[in-house]
């Protein structure tokens, strides 16, 4: 997600050998003048991230089936939930947020990755590359609020028992959805609008499987100091604080449980985070696992980079519905009575 923006940082002197041995496409770029200085805006850039990954075409079979898998459970989860009264409480407004947000985020790349397979072409126009990549690390940023914003749930739940009708509230939680996507939007908004400001004059060849930050601002021809910076308090924004809150509502959550006296309370208290644990791992681990072999071990090539965090990046919008709609009972009860509904009206018809 937001990792892959550090990921590339730290890897930008590969891609840049990558980039300059395929350089330039032969365009005409159109010209605007900007504080005395001459921007090139290139028509678009080719997205190459796949090229040379072998049997690549199952690759995008199994992205096709995670699309669809994504769209269908998480339709299907906001659906539940929208059209239950009982279930407008703070949980599964959290939960409505984040598949809303996990929706998204898939249609944002997957299907612009199997155009690139089906149709053979990986161009893509410069304005719907920040349209992009303007989309994408906003959900990347909302998807690890949105787990935050869980974590805080539980947190209210399991050490504040007795208030938490009062704390934790359909109104408060309103708010802190609001101001969560607010301040993504207007951050990301800030460092996608300063890409405008750098010209593109070499080579518009994007080593990644998106129309990537880091990966397009090393192709400009002018300082980039700023965006670098940009991009590393965006990824410590984005990823660390909403880990660092986590860790520390789980610390807080193990010492309540443990303060019980009953077993039975412990195990009870502990079991209504399973599914939220469950998430923050498939998340966050896969992306310290990409960080950790492939800057401290260095055995990661390019191409397995490229591939390891699209899978990074599309598995948890595929699983979160699943695991949300298979280990919280009140959604399991619902969508099955919908089912079995949907069947007997189906049968009547017939």
């Amino acid at each position: 997600m937001l990792m892959s923006l550090f990921f590339r940082l730290k890897s930008l002197h590969t891609e840049a050998d990558l980039q300059h041995s395929a350089s330039g496409a032969q365009m005409s770029f159109p010209r605007t003048v900007l504080n005395d200085s001459v921007i090139v805006h290139p028509p678009g850039f080719y997205i190459i991230g796949f090229l040379n990954i072998p049997s690549v075409n199952v690759y995008f079979i199994f992205l096709t089936f995670v699309y669809v898998v994504t769209v269908v459970f998480n339709s299907l989860l906001i659906y539940v939930v929208v059209s239950n009264r009982c279930l407008h409480t703070p949980k599964f407004l959290a939960v409505v947020n984040l598949a809303v947000i996990d929706l998204v985020l898939n249609t944002c790349t997957i299907p612009s990755m199997i155009k690139i397979f089906l149709m053979k072409d990986n161009f893509i126009p410069f304005n719907l590359c920040f349209v992009q990549m303007f989309v994408y690390y906003t959900c990347g940023s909302l998807e690890s609020y949105a787990l935050a914003i869980l974590a805080y749930d539980r947190l209210i739940a399991i050490c504040f028992p007795l208030r938490q009708n009062s704390i934790n509230t359909l109104r408060s939680m309103t708010c802190i959805v609001g101001l969560k996507w607010c301040v993504c939007l207007a951050a990301t908004a800030f460092v996608t609008i300063i890409m405008t400001r750098l010209s593109f004059c070499r080579s518009v060849r994007v080593f990644s499987y998106f129309c990537d930050y880091a990966p397009v601002f090393r192709l400009a021809c002018n300082d980039y100091t700023m965006h670098w910076s940009a991009a590393s308090g965006m990824t410590f924004m984005s990823l660390g604080l909403p880990l660092i809150f986590i860790f520390l509502s789980y610390l807080s959550i193990l010492v309540t449980v443990f303060r019980m006296k009953s077993l039975g309370s412990r195990f009870k208290a502990l079991a209504t985070c399973v599914e939220h644990l469950i998430l923050v791992t498939i998340f966050y681990i896969p992306l310290l696992v990409i960080f950790l072999i492939g800057f401290f071990l260095r055995v990661i090539e390019p191409d397995q980079r490229v591939l390891c965090l699209s899978l990074a990046s599309c598995i948890p919008p595929c699983v979160n519905p699943i695991v949300y709609s298979l280990k919280t009972k009140e959604i399991k009860v619902r969508a099955l009575a919908l089912i079995r509904k949907h069947k007997i009206t189906t049968l009547q018809k017939n």
